[in-house]
């Protein structure tokens, strides 16, 4: 099935953003009181649980980063409002009968917000920037190895960065070779580690490119302004020089950090922000509001073993009797009350569907790690035995918001009671550290997360073969690794044989208890009914404000 057929199932299936109660008073002094109508024109006014990690397209690794690239920037095609890749620099492009040379044609009056005009030598020096082994992404290599000819060769080395399969025909014109037929490709083109750069502007900025307003050039619709790399606030203005300005009625979106529940809630309530997230404790309160919203999610949680930083996750039972031994039923019905629902597997529930049958993967697949105290005491006491100890002292590493700190109080309670010999310490720091810390493989146990970046199952498979970018783990095997490189090569135009190899890998994986599923998110909020055509997007950048509009 085509990507974009796959594309039109998840706008019906998913569709994320409008499951808004019927019942309730709305509260008198709900944000959607106020117009939105302002001196400065239209402005909407939001949060965001973080600072912005990285601006930097080659760099940035997390939601937040994405989502504020994804405004301020754009690539070959973006998501458009029913989540389908629609033009975006590039006008159209041909692709050639073994699939392997996509020929994309740009649009001649795109420009940089400096005035220059984006070109297809912006896409050829960014993507050499992504995967030369010099710059230290973690995204170039994952999301363009195995994709982009010689990709992989160059971040290990082996070639120059020139030898990258992308090249720029005259100004407007940009071939690019695939190492193999990948029939998702051109939702690869929208994510923002395929944003194309100004190369003269990131020299000149040198290592202070993307650290400030001042040091960034924007494509998109918008401009980021009042910002740098430790705000904790900053506005989204409309950018002028965006090829498709008359479509952006914004005139500015503000954002600002707030990590406290009840503050965000006193800032909604007040007309003072337009959206807010609600925390568990605070659903049921708000749940008959009218302003009530859930969005269901694709981003899926899971807890990362570092097999390298302890002998005793090195130990194949110990991190099966740990994926076990915790109760994600009453985790995601009583610590979260959002929404979220218990994950047994990793690739989430009506994310894509089976190409012969049209059957969800999920239902397919399974549930292979439930939870099983039995089974995860039966676990521990061969690992123990095979350790040649009783106890066990294992480090819980995760992000400092209030939610994840009750998430993981909660998890690390149930592992240390029903674990006998377990103690289990939380250390919980800034998201950007945590990061920082995963990256450098400095943790134990970790709360993670991955939202899909493109529309097939490969984007979670990837991350956990031995040489993946992202797989921070310790985790290595041959036939896992075979599995999912076959998907991209031998099998990569054959897909019903492909999602038999991703059906087959995750079994692998779990029998390997490389990681423990935890849930699948769903986000309970409070949005004022004049916020309209902010659209939630199931893979990619988790907004998408290009269409945002006050509803008057």
């Amino acid at each position: 099935m085509k990507a974009k057929n796959w594309l039109l199932l998840l706008a019906f299936g998913l569709m994320l953003s409008v499951l808004a109660a019927c019942s309730g008073e709305k509260s008198k002094e709900s944000g959607g009181t106020k117009t939105g109508e302002t001196a400065e024109g239209k402005v909407l006014n939001f949060l965001n649980p973080e600072a912005i990690p990285s601006m930097d397209p080659s760099l940035a690794t997390d939601e937040s980063s994405f989502i504020y690239l994804a405004a301020t920037m754009e690539g070959l095609y973006r998501l458009d409002e029913k989540t389908q890749a629609a033009p975006g620099i590039a006008e159209s492009h041909e692709v050639s009968t073994d699939g392997l040379t996509w020929t994309f044609t740009l649009r001649e009056d795109a420009k940089w917000s400096n005035g220059d005009p984006v070109t297809a030598h912006d896409f050829v020096y960014a993507w050499q920037r992504a995967v030369d082994p010099a710059t230290g992404s973690e995204y170039g290599p994952y999301m363009m190895s195995g994709v982009i000819k010689n990709a992989e060769a160059i971040n290990k080395g082996e070639l120059a960065v020139d030898q990258l399969g992308v090249k720029a025909d005259g100004d407007f014109t940009l071939v690019v070779e695939l190492e193999n037929a990948t029939p998702y490709f051109e939702t690869l083109t929208t994510f923002g580690t395929f944003f194309p750069l100004n190369k003269k502007f990131v020299e000149e900025k040198g290592n202070g490119f993307a650290t400030s307003s001042e040091n960034l050039l924007a494509n998109g619709p918008y401009t980021i302004s009042n910002w740098t790399s430790t705000s904790d606030s900053w506005e989204l203005v409309k950018n002028k020089e965006y090829w498709d300005a008359k479509t952006v009625k914004m005139d500015k979106l503000t954002f600002k950090v707030v990590k406290d529940p009840q503050t965000a809630l006193n800032l909604y309530e007040e007309g003072t922000v337009d959206r807010m997230d609600l925390t568990s404790d605070l659903v049921d309160q708000y749940s008959t509001n009218d302003d009530y919203v859930v969005s269901a999610e694709t981003f899926s949680y899971f807890l990362k073993f570092n097999q390298t930083k302890s002998e005793a996750l090195a130990n194949t039972n110990i991190r099966a009797a740990l994926s076990r031994a915790f109760d994600k039923e009453a985790l995601v019905g009583e610590i979260l009350n959002n929404g979220s629902i218990a994950s047994n597997g990793l690739i989430p529930k009506d994310f894509t569907p089976m190409p012969d049958s049209g059957e969800d993967f999920r239902k397919v697949s399974g549930d292979l790690v439930k939870y099983d105290l039995k089974a995860a005491k039966e676990f521990w006491e061969k690992g123990l035995a095979e350790l040649g100890t009783d106890s066990v002292e294992l480090e819980f590493l995760a992000d400092d918001d209030k939610t994840t700190k009750n998430l993981v109080q909660y998890v690390a309670n149930q592992l240390s009671t029903n674990l006998e010999g377990l103690k289990v310490t939380i250390k919980q720091v800034p998201k950007e550290q945590r990061l920082n810390l995963d990256s450098t493989m400095d943790y134990q146990i970790q709360l993670s997360r991955w939202g899909p970046d493109f529309l097939d199952p490969f984007t979670f498979m990837n991350l956990w073969t031995t040489d993946s970018g992202n797989n921070w783990t310790g985790y290595s095997s041959a036939t896992y690794d075979k599995l999912v490189r076959d998907t991209a090569s031998t099998l990569a135009t054959n897909a019903k044989a492909r999602y038999n190899n991703f059906l087959e890998a995750e079994k692998v994986l779990f029998e390997d208890a490389a990681i423990a599923p935890v849930y699948q998110s769903s986000r309970a909020q409070l949005v004022s009914p004049k916020v309209q055509n902010v659209f939630v997007n199931p893979f990619g950048a988790t907004y998408e404000y290009k269409w945002a509009d006050i509803n008057e």
